[in-house]
């Protein structure tokens, strides 16, 4: 069993960054790829980014393309995700993910998941 926790997330004005963290309990989570989605209020949970296991590969939401950057440190087995030119749509709920395949944590199948981190953006 891997736990996930997140962390980072708060209140930040349009234009803003915020640096998010997802810690794992187990070192197995070096050989997983890890992503990240987000659930606005009254929305479907969406796909924002996710990181193969070596960090090699990464994905974007077109959304957040070229604002958020996705990035993993295996020696603290931890996924970070720097979300800059922040908008007041990104205010979402943010979820960390880890599985052994690639694509499943893009299609919200991931075997594991945090709790999530609140973060929200004021105009």
């Amino acid at each position: 069993q891997v736990q996930l926790v997140e962390s980072g997330g708060g209140l930040v004005q349009a234009g803003g960054s915020l640096r998010l963290s997802c810690a794992a309990s187990r070192r197995t989570v070096v050989r997983y790829a890890m992503g990240w989605f987000r659930q606005a209020p009254g929305k479907e949970r969406e796909f924002v980014a996710t990181i193969s296991y070596s960090g090699g590969v990464t994905r974007y939401a077109d959304s957040v393309k070229g604002r958020f950057t996705i990035s993993r440190a295996n020696a603290k087995d931890t996924v970070y995700l720097q979300m800059d030119s922040l908008k007041p749509e990104d205010t979402a709920v943010y979820y960390c993910n880890a599985d052994e395949e690639f694509v499943a944590t893009m299609r919200n199948t991931a075997t594991y998941w945090g709790q999530g981190t609140q973060v929200t953006v004021s105009s």
